[in-house]
């Protein structure tokens, strides 16, 4: 690695070099927030009309295929990405920097492997944590100010094809997984929705209209063996955290129908004993009250640990097994119609939040089925949901991988022709 030569990152990019002008008056966008993509993981783009939906004012920045977005508040959040694909009309927030790599002596990929670093995230927050502002923020010129040991041009093209490619796969399987999962809330739709499948054997009337005949409506409550919140925030503090124990679920966890297990922070045992009312199992559904409102995720039964403990901004249920199937209740919040009823008593100033989240839960009512449907339910879509869960399985395990080869990578110490 005798030619791997020290620069400073401001010296092989440029930040937010293109900016959106009201002047432009494009018809509509699709807005990318910071909250939105975490660890190149976008979960949503909005697309806005202009003048029919308020367009943030944050919606400025202009991107390009291979340009790098990092947020400047909170780095250990990890709300970064490098663009695949832009989109029309596509803008960023503010909240970004965006980060384009010099061509000529930079590879884009190669840049935003060293920045997503385990080490250089720990530089930019403990940066960040000497700011003055309310929370850690960067500026742009604390990226630019990092120093990278940089290889020959073909060799980052190398390196970051390498990591890239474990990153395609897994960006495969969550794109599979997406599909299968929209395909079984297809199926749960035509079941417990439309209830196409109990045509024949009629209705009753109840208070969310027609349902078939066997069936009722009951609150959440009705079916809930328990529901608990979160440990308060000054109980889990960051210089708590230990290298194993048990894990704690945070948001970045609850992205889809299943528990996403891909990086944990962990306190002792100790602690979380002291903490137990907030400890969470396979089969338990954890919910989000503040901030991304209407995040829900089920702890699969082949999940990785014997336990986890919940953050507080959490709260979960224990379903209560012979009257409902976790499955069946975590899809339901998962309809249109659950995630309307969560959101239904959320405040929309501030922070979003449900200011009582248990008796708010307790009392949202839903369409029960007899358990004896539940359960021939879930042996139709239970191949499917393996599917999903041994693809997230092969992703953490390629994650893994990715991560223990980054940094042999991008010190020199391993050479990618071997």
């Amino acid at each position: 690695m005798s030619d791997w030569k020290p620069t400073r990152v401001g010296n092989i990019c440029k930040t937010n070099r293109q900016s959106y002008s009201l002047s432009e008056k494009w018809d509509y966008v699709n807005y990318l927030d910071t909250g939105n993509i975490t660890e190149n993981r976008i979960s949503d783009v909005q697309y806005l009309v202009t003048g029919q939906d308020t367009i943030p004012s944050r919606a400025r920045r202009k991107v390009a295929i291979g340009d790098i977005l990092y947020s400047t508040v909170r780095p250990n959040q990890r709300h970064y990405g490098i663009i695949r694909e832009v989109l029309p009309n596509m803008l960023v927030s503010t909240g970004f920097a965006v980060i384009t790599a010099n061509a000529d002596v930079a590879d884009s990929d190669f840049l935003y492997y060293y920045l997503t670093q385990n080490d250089i995230v720990d530089t930019l927050h403990a940066i960040g944590e000497q700011s003055v502002s309310a929370y850690p923020s960067i500026k742009p010129s604390d990226i630019e100010g990092l120093e990278v040991l940089l290889p020959s041009l073909n060799e980052q093209k190398a390196i970051g094809h390498t990591l890239s490619a474990l990153d395609a796969r897994i960006a495969a399987n969550n794109k599979l997984n997406h599909n299968l999962e929209q395909m079984a809330q297809a199926i749960f739709k035509s079941w417990f929705v439309d209830f196409e499948p109990f045509a024949d054997g009629g209705f009753i009337d109840s208070e969310l209209g027609e349902i078939p005949i066997g069936w009722s409506v009951q609150p959440i409550e009705y079916i809930a063996e328990k529901i608990a919140m979160g440990p308060f925030g000054s109980n889990i503090k960051v210089e708590t955290f230990v290298e194993s124990g048990v894990p704690i679920i945070s948001g970045n966890h609850l992205r889809g129908l299943y528990l996403d297990e891909l990086g944990y922070n962990f306190i002792t045992e100790e602690h979380a004993r002291r903490l137990s009312n907030s400890l969470v199992r396979a089969g338990d559904i954890i919910f989000t009250h503040a901030g991304n409102i209407g995040q829900v995720a089920l702890i699969p039964s082949d999940c990785d640990y014997s336990e986890y403990i919940i953050s507080q901004r959490q709260f979960y249920l224990r379903c209560d097994k012979t009257k409902a199937l976790p499955e069946y209740i975590n899809y339901f919040f998962h309809s249109r119609d659950g995630q309307g009823k969560l959101l239904a008593n959320s405040s929309q100033t501030g922070v979003p939040s449900i200011a009582r989240p248990s008796s708010h839960l307790k009392g949202i009512e839903v369409v029960l089925p007899p358990i004896e449907v539940q359960l021939d339910w879930f042996k139709t879509v239970s191949a499917m949901l393996q599917t999903l869960n041994s693809n997230n399985k092969e992703s953490k395990k390629l994650a893994s991988f990715r991560d223990g080869l980054l940094p042999r990578l991008m010190s020199g110490e391993l050479s990618v022709d071997g």
